[in-house]
């Protein structure tokens, strides 16, 4: 079998399997073959795979007749379509986990419209896998809250408050544009505190970052990393 039969066949199992995921949705097999054939590199298509693999296992568990009244809507395709151009460029399979949950909690969840989720997904999408980590983060950023979270990602979350070298500087002032960019999103609380203490030199205020906005909230609910139902903190 040549390269190009081989690529023919990888695009003709993916895209029965989307159909399966998905039913009877129109656009699953045109939109992977055009995905497939004409814009993903062969070394994506793995990506797709698996993601079509998380979307079937998670869709079995959603009522038929819900995913039936919901893939009349316009919106709805609109939104499975996003997933898919998403996944195909997502190279961690948590990334790709993030993008089912929103596209099945999409069809799901009665408080959205189509339109907010795929909302929820551009601003996955802007945000990198530390950003995400930072964002669950502040979910519970006191002192002693969620250890294992913390200990899982200490790599990412241990903060630099003081840089005593080059390398140090470097990780301190992405730890803080991280910080910055989950407030330009409006996901992130902050409080600025002026310096009121007379002296010759003026200092810049000082913003800290108190918890998650509930936009920031509900993106982590809609990605998977977040359930109101059993959050004792509320």
């Amino acid at each position: 079998m040549d390269s190009n039969q081989l690529q023919t066949s990888k695009v003709d199992i993916l895209v029965s399997a989307a159909k399966s995921a998905l039913g009877a949705v129109p656009l699953a097999g045109p939109l992977l073959s055009e995905l497939i054939g004409n814009i993903i590199p062969n070394q994506r298509l793995d990506r797709l795979s698996e993601y079509v693999i998380l979307l079937e296992e998670k869709l079995s568990k959603v009522e038929s007749t819900l995913i039936n009244k919901a893939i009349q809507n316009e919106y709805c395709i609109d939104l499975i379509e996003e997933g898919f151009y998403q996944a195909s460029r997502a190279i961690t399979i948590e990334r790709r986990e993030y993008i089912a949950n929103v596209v099945v909690n999409g069809l799901t969840d009665a408080e959205l419209e189509y339109q907010e989720s795929k909302y929820m997904l551009k601003i996955l999408q802007d945000l990198n896998d530390q950003e995400v980590i930072w964002l669950r983060y502040y979910l519970r950023p006191t002192i002693g809250g969620d250890e294992e979270f913390r200990d899982k990602h200490k790599n990412v979350l241990t903060e630099i408050h003081i840089a005593n070298d080059e390398r140090s500087a470097v990780q301190q002032a992405l730890q803080q544009s991280y910080q910055k960019r989950l407030e330009s999103f409006g996901l992130l609380k902050s409080t600025i505190r002026l310096d009121t203490s007379f002296d010759d030199f003026p200092k810049e205020p000082e913003v800290t970052f108190d918890g998650l906005t509930p936009l920031g909230k509900r993106v982590l609910k809609q990605i998977g990393l977040y359930d109101p139902e059993q959050d004792i903190f509320g």
